[in-house]
């Protein structure tokens, strides 16, 4: 009969915020044990965030090259160099290898367990992989569940076995496809037929709803919309797939259900996220597997007694972002390390305090920055709103220093109560610069009448507040 070992925590996924959260609890003395059956540091690390931004930074650089005077001039018949893009994007990803990420959790005194974690009741943990007998753990104080998500495959005649890409084979992708099909019109798949479009493939965008980033302010959408398009990319709204084929010579055939047949090298679904709580063993606690696990403010799981089982970004469906998740772990590593002492954790800052607060940015070109509330949302939630919208140059000017051609839109979100920010919207070149100002406005609730004194220098991008907060 197998042993077990004992931890003080156990974290299960070794994503940002598993990773986070284990370094965290070690630092306040907590035995803890890390179970993760993939590569330490996960899908943003190797598959997402950091190699997708790594791909589309070259494509904005030359963009923005193209369109200052003086530069455009040396660059104009000029294209990225592919090669150059992808073994930037290998040294960025750590060539696949969590070596040295592991060596330094390992010097940090956490144990890092290979092998898929499963619950086997309260405070228990299976662990099984393919080289060993079954280790079980417990723990003393917390098991930590931060396995995130992964891509969903939608129900589509033909759609698994022609392969499809995901943003996983994007992030990895050693060749470009000449010409590509992306199926989703959120996030990922903008996203997704920017870095495409911009590495030379031939890009048709099929997005489900009648327009892109359906969660968005509507101008958000229709100006990423039409950037697309005026790179080359072809964007069908109110489109599904209704079969996909492959022929022997490996292309792609997609039948839409306007009934039009597309031609592609490859199909990239970018059509959702499916939470990795299958096969988990939440049944052995009264959960139920393949669903989010709801948690409250100190990120423990509701629905389960005792206060040992907790949940951290994507996990818990709050969020699926990884700066949510890493600041989820730096919550509960707290909430945990207080309660092992025997404390409540009743101060400000060991609760989540991430609802309607969110920043977001979405790397097209232009950037999207999203923080809180759009406006849908705040009436949707009860707030009474009014808005403050602004187009650039507009009377700034100077923007045109940044680029020719500059053109931004932004938008506010005001608590008519409070006067305070719900929400800010910014959409144009390099808005991104602008994400945490717009963040500490709406966590701080800063009423706009201190707004409107906070002195954006000139000539700068952050002038782009001066409209929106002017009396």
């Amino acid at each position: 009969m197998n042993s077990t070992e004992l931890f003080d925590a156990v974290v299960i996924g070794g994503g940002p915020g598993g990773v986070t959260a284990a370094i965290r609890l070690a630092g306040h003395g907590l035995t803890v044990a890390l179970v993760e059956d993939r590569l330490i540091g996960g899908e943003c690390h190797y598959w997402a965030c950091n190699p997708t931004k790594t791909l589309i930074r070259p494509i904005e650089i030359l963009e923005l090259a193209k369109a200052v005077p003086g530069v455009r001039e040396i660059l104009a018949s000029q294209a990225v160099n592919v090669d150059a893009v992808l073994t930037k994007r290998d040294a960025i990803v750590d060539h696949l290898v969590d070596r040295d990420i592991v060596a330094g959790l390992e010097d940090a005194g956490i144990h890092v367990i290979r092998g898929r974690g499963r619950l086997a009741g309260d405070h228990a943990v299976v662990v099984s992989n393919n080289t060993e007998q079954e280790r079980r753990l417990r723990a003393g104080h917390a098991v930590i569940l931060a396995t995130g998500t992964r891509p969903f495959v939608p129900d589509i005649d033909g759609m698994r076995s022609v392969t499809p890409w995901t943003n996983r084979e994007l992030a990895t992708m050693t060749r470009v496809p000449a010409r590509t099909v992306v199926l989703g019109g959120g996030v990922v798949g903008v996203e997704s037929a920017t870095i495409l479009s911009g590495l030379g493939s031939e890009v048709t965008l099929l997005a489900r709803g009648p327009s892109l980033l359906r969660g968005s302010e509507p101008f958000v959408g229709e100006r990423v919309s039409r950037a697309l398009q005026e790179r080359g990319v072809e964007v069908h709204c109110d489109t599904s797939v209704r079969s996909v084929t492959r022929s022997d010579s490996g292309r792609i055939s997609v039948v839409t259900t306007t009934d039009s047949v597309l031609e592609a090298d490859e199909i990239l679904l970018a059509a959702g996220r499916s939470v990795n709580t299958d096969d988990m063993g939440l049944e052995t606690v009264g959960l139920r597997g393949g669903e989010f696990v709801a948690v409250d403010d100190h990120l423990t799981a509701t629905d389960v007694l005792g206060d040992w089982l907790y949940a951290i970004g994507d996990t818990t469906g709050r969020a699926l972002l990884s700066h949510v998740s890493q600041y989820h772990a730096g919550v509960v590593a707290d909430v945990v390390a207080g309660r092992a002492r025997g404390a409540t954790p009743d101060a400000p800052g060991l609760s989540a305090q991430d609802r309607g607060r969110l920043p977001q940015i979405i790397f097209t070109d232009p950037q999207v920055v999203e923080v809180g509330y759009t406006e849908a949302a705040a009436r949707a939630a009860g707030f009474a709103v009014t808005t403050r919208n602004q187009t650039y140059p507009g009377g700034l000017a100077e923007l045109l220093i940044l680029r020719d051609g500059f053109e931004a839109e932004a938008k506010l979100v005001i608590d008519t109560d409070r006067d305070t920010l719900l929400g800010a919207t910014f959409v144009g070149p390099n808005v991104a610069e602008l994400v945490h100002g717009a963040t500490v406005a709406v966590v701080g609730q800063v009423p706009l009448s201190v707004l409107r004194h906070a002195i954006a220098p000139h000539p700068s991008l952050s002038q782009i507040w001066n409209p929106l907060v002017a009396g």
